[in-house]
């Protein structure tokens, strides 16, 4: 039914086994590199866009954009956060 060379389950093990394979110096690299990267978020919803879409609302749309941004990171910091507690837990538990 499946064909087995374009499963989502083989791409995924296949993917597995690839990042285990890289040596540690260079999966270092590689997180440093993804981290450094700056992706610029200048993201608005329809009816803030519709509201500050006049030429007068300069400051007003980078404010809104600022705290767009400000509310998108919150979970990202609280789910690393809540990872690096369990990183550690494991770790202490294995020792």
């Amino acid at each position: 039914m499946f064909n087995k060379k374009f499963s989502v389950f083989s791409f995924r093990t296949r993917a597995i086994a690839n990042w285990r394979s890289i040596s540690v110096n260079k999966k270092l690299i590689l997180t440093i590199c993804f981290l450094l990267i700056e992706v610029s978020a200048n993201a608005q919803c329809a009816m803030c866009r519709a509201v500050l879409a006049g030429e007068g609302n300069k400051g007003q749309a980078q404010a809104v954009n600022d705290g767009i941004v400000y509310l998108m990171v919150i979970p990202y910091i609280l789910v690393g956060v809540i990872g690096y507690i369990i990183y550690r837990m494991r770790k202490n538990k294995s020792a």
